[in-house]
C-alpha cells in the first residue's frame, strides 16, 4: 500500500485552492462526461429511487425522475461553468457573492455533508462486500475489516487526484464494466417484470408528485458544492457544462428508475432506517446478480474518492496553508470512524436538508456570476481577503441574508416529512421556488454592492 501511495503522490501535483494552471486543465468534453457518468452510478441513487414508489405510481415516478433530472442537471451544469473559467473550487467561488469570511458558513456545511456522504459510501461498500463474502464464499461477517479496506482504497484514489482517477481508472476500466453491469441488471429486471401491469398500478398517494421531483433534484444539487472542484480541470466552458450536465443525467435517470422498478418488481421494501440491505439482497437475487453487485461495489469507490478529495479542498478554503494530502489522510480517518460507529438512517431527510441549503445558494451564485458580474470572476481577487470582493469585514451580509431567506422558503414549502415536520405546500415543490427567490432577490439587491468594471475606452488595451 505504501508503494501505491508513493506512485500516486509522484503523479498528482497538489494544486490546493489556487487557480489550476492552463497546462493542467486536461479534461475535455468526453473526460468530463465519463467523470460525471461514473459519479452518477451508485447504490445510493437507486436507494432514492426506491423512495418514490409505491407513494407514486410507476408512470408518475418515471415522469418525476425525468423532470427532476432535467432541472437538477441543468443547474449542476451551470454551476460547473465558473470553475472552468476561474480554475478555483466551489467554496472559493462562493467568496464572490458572500465574501471570504461569508463563504465559511457554506464551507462548514459542505464539509459536514461531504463527511456524511463519504461515510455512507464506505458503509454501502462494506455492507455489500460483507453480504457477498458471507453468502457466496461462506466467510464470517467482517464489516469493520471491509470498511477499513474500502477507506484505504478511497484514500489512495483521493491522493491521486481528479486527472489520474479519470484518465487511468474511470476511462480505462470503471465506466465500461459498470455500463455492461447496468445493462445486465436492467435486462434481468425487465425480463422478469410485467412492465405493463406495473405501470397500470396506481400509487398510494403517500408522496406528492412535486416532493418526488425535489427528491430527484436533490441528488445532482448535492454535488453543486463540489462541482467546480472538478470543472476547474476542464479545458473550456463547453466541456464543463455539457460534460457535467449530460454525464450525470444519464445514470441519474437510469438508476432512479432501477430503484423504483426494484421496489415494485422485486418486492424490495424501501425502509428509511435500513435502506441499503434490501437493495443489495434484491440485486444479488437476480440471475448472476452477485457479479453485478461486485462490479457496482468496485465502482462505488469513485463517489468515496470525490467526497474525500472535495472535503480536503473545502477545508483548504478555511486553512489555505494546510497540506491537501495531509487533509485527505485526516478526512479518511474521520470517515472510517463514522463508518464504524454511525448507522445509515433518515436518508430522505438528509437529501432534503441538502437541497434546502444548496439550491438557494446556487441561486445567489448564479445571479452574482452570470448577471451582476457578466460571467466573470477575477481569480486573484477571490483569493484576496480585501479588495473588490472583500466586502465589510469579509462578509457580504445582504447576500448571506438572501441565501438564508431561500433556505427558509425551501423548508417552509417542503417541510421534513421523514421527521414529521409538515410543509405548507409540498405539492408545489421547493427547489425551483427557493432557487428563483434567491436569484431574483440577488439581482434586485445585488446592484447595490456589485460594481462591474467599466469597459476600457476605445483605443486602450
Amino acid at each position: 500500500m505504501a508503494a501505491i501511495f508513493q506512485t500516486l503522490q509522484r503523479e498528482a501535483q497538489e494544486v490546493g485552492i489556487s487557480p489550476v494552471p492552463p497546462a493542467r486543465r486536461a479534461l475535455g468534453l468526453g473526460d468530463m462526461f465519463v467523470l460525471w457518468a461514473d459519479l452518477g452510478i451508485s447504490f445510493l441513487v437507486m436507494v432514492v429511487g426506491m423512495f418514490l414508489v409505491p407513494g407514486l405510481g410507476l408512470g408518475q415516478a418515471f415522469l418525476a425522475i425525468l423532470i427532476g433530472a432535467v432541472i437538477g442537471n441543468l443547474l449542476l451544469g451551470l454551476a460547473a461553468i465558473p470553475g472552468s473559467t476561474t480554475g478555483v473550487p466551489t467554496m472559493v467561488l462562493l467568496r464572490g457573492p458572500l465574501g471570504q469570511r461569508g463563504s465559511y458558513l457554506p464551507t462548514v456545511l459542505n464539509i459536514l455533508q461531504l463527511l456524511g456522504w463519504a461515510a455512507f459510501e464506505v458503509i454501502v461498500m462494506a455492507q455489500a462486500a460483507d453480504l457477498l463474502a458471507t453468502r457466496f464464499l461462506g466467510w464470517p461477517p467482517a464489516y469493520h475489516a471491509w470498511a477499513l479496506g474500502f477507506t484505504l482504497l478511497t484514500l489512495a484514489l483521493a491522493l491521486g487526484g481528479p486527472i489520474l482517477v479519470v484518465k487511468q481508472w474511470m476511462e480505462k476500466f470503471a465506466v465500461w464494466a459498470v455500463l455492461v453491469t447496468t445493462v445486465w441488471i436492467t435486462a434481468a429486471l425487465l425480463a422478469t417484470a410485467d412492465l405493463g401491469a406495473l405501470l397500470a398500478r396506481p400509487g398510494t398517494g403517500e408522496l406528492s408528485f412535486w416532493l418526488a421531483v425535489d427528491l430527484v433534484v436533490a441528488m445532482p444539487i448535492s454535488w453543486f458544492p463540489l462541482v467546480a472542484d472538478y470543472s476547474r480541470f476542464a479545458r473550456d466552458r463547453r466541456a464543463a457544462f455539457w460534460g457535467t450536465a449530460a454525464g450525470y443525467f444519464v445514470p441519474h435517470v437510469w438508476f432512479y428508475a432501477l430503484g423504483a422498478l426494484l421496489v415494485l418488481a422485486a418486492g424490495v421494501t424501501a425502509d428509511p432506517a435500513a435502506p441499503i440491505a434490501p437493495l443489495l439482497t434484491a440485486i444479488a437475487g437476480l440471475t448472476a446478480g452477485w457479479v453485478a453487485l461486485l462490479v457496482l461495489l468496485v465502482d462505488e469507490t469513485d463517489e468515496g474518492f470525490a467526497n474525500v478529495y472535495s472535503t480536503a479542498v473545502s477545508l483548504q478554503n478555511l486553512v489555505p496553508q494546510a497540506s491537501q494530502r495531509g487533509l485527505i489522510v485526516l478526512v479518511s480517518a474521520v470517515v472510517l470512524l463514522l463508518a464504524w460507529t454511525v448507522p445509515l438512517t433518515q436518508y430522505e431527510s438528509f437529501l432534503l436538508l441538502i437541497g434546502s441549503a444548496f439550491v438557494p445558494l446556487l441561486g445567489v451564485l448564479a445571479a452574482d456570476y452570470f448577471v451582476l458580474r457578466g460571467g466573470h470572476y477575477d481569480a486573484a481577487a477571490l483569493l484576496q481577503p480585501t479588495g473588490a470582493l472583500g466586502y465589510t469585514a469579509g462578509v457580504c451580509w445582504p447576500a448571506l441574508a438572501i441565501w438564508l431567506a431561500g433556505v427558509a422558503v425551501y423548508l417552509t414549502i417542503s417541510g421534513l416529512p421523514a421527521l414529521g415536520v409538515p410543509g405548507l405546500a409540498p405539492w408545489l415543490g421547493a427547489s425551483l421556488p427557493s432557487f428563483l427567490t434567491t436569484f431574483v432577490l440577488s439581482l434586485v439587491a445585488g446592484r447595490a454592492w456589485v460594481r462591474r468594471p467599466a469597459p476600457a475606452p476605445l483605443g486602450e488595451a
